[in-house]
């Protein structure tokens, strides 16, 4: 299964993995690597928004222009 979540701009592409019993994602559209996981959607959203915010903070103090 893979699903679509959009969090401030970003898109992160979602997948199940019913063997290991949670969810994984990667965001997209951009040269930099994020990634994010939860066992729960709820869980999964969280993660996602964090992922995000800490990259947008990341480039902040690194004084680099975040991909959009």
């Amino acid at each position: 299964m893979a699903n679509m979540m959009k969090y401030n701009g970003y898109i992160g592409h979602v997948e199940y993995d019913d063997e290991a019993k949670i969810f994984h994602g990667k965001v997209v559209g951009i040269k930099d690597v994020i990634t994010f996981q939860g066992k729960s959607v709820k869980e999964l959203d969280q993660a996602f928004e964090d992922s995000v915010n800490d990259y947008l903070d990341f480039c902040k103090k690194r004084g680099e222009k975040p991909d959009d």
